[in-house]
């Protein structure tokens, strides 16, 4: 029961503040079967990654969370999470056609700053010959790290709308001001893929461009195992020059800098080893360049910075 006034009135609540209406037992009885269905799924077709698909799960877990609550009260998740979800299957389809509208990826430029930044050679070069061996090989063999970056890699795909879910259990008004950072992340980037499209290492090193060979090695870490990425409705719509900036580092940095926000203590500080690891596990796979990821940096902080003023300036 929640707290009560000083005539025994129940106790307003905060704004926003879910109530707690499911028992502990039911509770428990029902997440548990909730984390057995997600672990077969994963283990029989892969994790979800796409949006659509992420949504029915988090949806789900949400239910699992209230399962004593009444149908009314799990259709507010449809009713709330609708349009920035919309928002972000536009988003999707749209990356996904924008190599399609006639633009010349950019090749040379992010070569010639990562040559820079690596004293002559191209850092992922560098990482390659280092951690992965030569010849390096795109699957089998894979070392610790090789199987720490390919997961770290996946969570791009899950993390930023779990912790939207966590927010919309929690607390509602900070819900929106994640997904007012996320989706607009999304979108921003999109902007950067229409008008200037640019090919990965990995494909430079493909159609020649490149002194030393550079292998794309994202999945490299699961490739002993029988795990996989699995997309269930936005199969095919990838843009393989969608390159700059990179979100997987833009997504990763969003992430680390708002919690390091909206935390206390000195511990927030640790948050950005999952930028970190992301951005040095991009590279050593040949999916981005060093340059890509300082652009992913600088627009989590530019998205973070417009949207502290927008509500600042709404009063939100």
């Amino acid at each position: 029961m929640g707290k009560r006034g000083a005539e025994g009135a129940p106790a307003v609540r905060e704004v926003g503040s879910p109530v707690a209406i499911t028992r502990t037992g039911p509770r428990i009885a029902a997440v548990s079967g909730y984390l057995v269905l997600l672990v077969a799924w994963t283990l029989a077709w892969g994790v979800p990654s796409d949006t659509v698909q992420i949504f029915g799960w988090l949806w789900l877990a949400t239910v699992c969370w209230h399962v004593e609550a009444p149908p009314g009260h799990h259709l507010g998740f449809l009713r709330d999470w609708w349009p920035p979800v919309a928002a972000l299957v536009v988003y999707f389809y749209s990356r996904g056609l924008a190599d399609e509208l006639g633009f010349t990826p950019e090749v040379t430029m992010p070569i010639a700053v990562d040559t820079w930044l690596g004293g002559g050679e191209l850092p992922s070069y560098r990482l390659q010959t280092a951690l992965c061996g030569q010849p390096c090989v795109g699957s089998g063999g894979a070392r610790w790290y090789d199987v720490l970056f390919t997961s770290v890699y996946t969570t791009h795909f899950v993390a930023g709308l779990a912790l939207a879910m966590v927010l919309w259990l929690t607390r509602r008004v900070e819900w929106r001001r994640w997904m007012r950072r996320y989706v607009a992340a999304n979108l921003a980037a999109l902007v950067v893929y229409v008008l200037y499209p640019m090919a990965p290492p990995w494909m430079a090193s493909r159609d020649g461009y490149l002194t030393h060979e550079v292998l794309r090695i994202t999945d490299r870490g699961w490739g002993d195992t029988d795990l996989a990425r699995f997309h269930l409705v936005l199969t095919g719509v990838g843009n393989p020059v969608a390159a700059m900036p990179s979100l997987h580092a833009g997504i990763a940095f969003l992430l680390a800098l708002y919690g390091i926000q909206r935390l206390r203590g000195p511990w927030r500080w640790a948050l950005l080893a999952y930028p970190l690891t992301m951005s040095l596990g991009l590279v050593y796979s040949g999916e981005h360049y060093v340059v890509d990821i300082v652009a992913g940096a600088v627009l989590a902080v530019g998205v973070l910075g417009a949207c502290s003023w927008w509500e600042r300036i709404r009063g939100d």
